[in-house]
């Protein structure tokens, strides 16, 4: 009997000190025909914090690309597919921003944003900005994203990339096989500068039998250690992988 991709997929997002919620985040795991064509999302965005309608951009940004996905050409690489659906968001966030902000970035719908899709035995990660992606090996993670960042000072940094900031986006794309057991985890900053990485792993660990549970552990460890952010954690893990095929293309 020919096998079919299955994971387990454990998600917790708050506000913490903060008024509002910037962060979003969703997960589609489709039926099939979908699931063999196109695979499953994950994808976590974080809305900059001097604008008060970033919120709106990284919503705009996740749900747009669960829809938008899974509306491209059948015929279309996982890679093509993913990086048009972001430059038409991008492209619409940088349009709603030079129409109300006058190119002010910080006032804008500008957002990260980093994604997952899983389809078959291989993984891609669509990656601009700060949030992180990390795999788990062992007790410790594997960081496998690079944070768009700009650091000035010890005291001042930026966003060097981001959704809606420019008319282009430059977006990071990682491709990598992935094998039953194997997990990894989405953050946004306001966790991953409070909780490190060892008690991020114990906390996965530790609630393998509840992967909500254990997203709710990290932000509630960030919370604790003070973080004054919004706090987002999505944990992934891969619980069964298709028979491989021989045809399949890495793109």
């Amino acid at each position: 009997m020919t096998r079919e991709l299955k994971i387990s997929v454990g998600q917790h997002s708050d506000k913490g000190h903060k008024e509002t919620n910037q962060d979003f985040h969703g997960v589609l795991i489709p039926a099939e025909p979908l699931l063999s064509l196109k695979g499953v999302a994950i994808v976590l965005a974080d809305g900059i914090s001097s604008s008060s309608v970033s919120r709106v951009a990284a919503e705009s940004a996740v749900k747009g690309f669960l829809t938008d996905y899974y509306c491209t050409s059948e015929s279309w690489s996982v890679r093509t597919s993913a990086q048009r659906v972001l430059e038409a968001t991008n492209s619409w966030l940088h349009a709603q921003t030079r129409s109300q902000y006058a190119y002010d970035r910080d006032r804008g719908y500008v957002c990260t944003l980093s994604a997952m899709v899983i389809k078959s035995t291989t993984a891609h990660i669509f990656h601009v900005g700060d949030s992180r992606v990390y795999r788990l090996s062992g007790s410790s993670l594997e960081q496998l994203t690079n944070d768009h960042r700009v650091v000035v000072s010890s005291e001042q940094s930026y966003l060097g990339r981001a959704l809606g900031v420019n008319s282009q986006i430059e977006i990071d794309h990682l491709t990598f096989r992935v094998e039953k057991g194997d997990t990894f985890i989405l953050v946004t900053d306001g966790v991953y500068e409070h909780v490190g990485d060892r008690l991020m792993a114990k906390a996965v660990g530790e609630g393998a039998d509840d992967l909500d549970q254990a997203a709710k552990a990290i932000v509630e460890l960030a919370f604790a250690q003070g973080s004054k952010d919004n706090l987002t954690v999505q944990i992934v893990r891969i619980d069964e992988v298709p028979d491989a095929d021989a045809s399949e293309v890495f793109g």
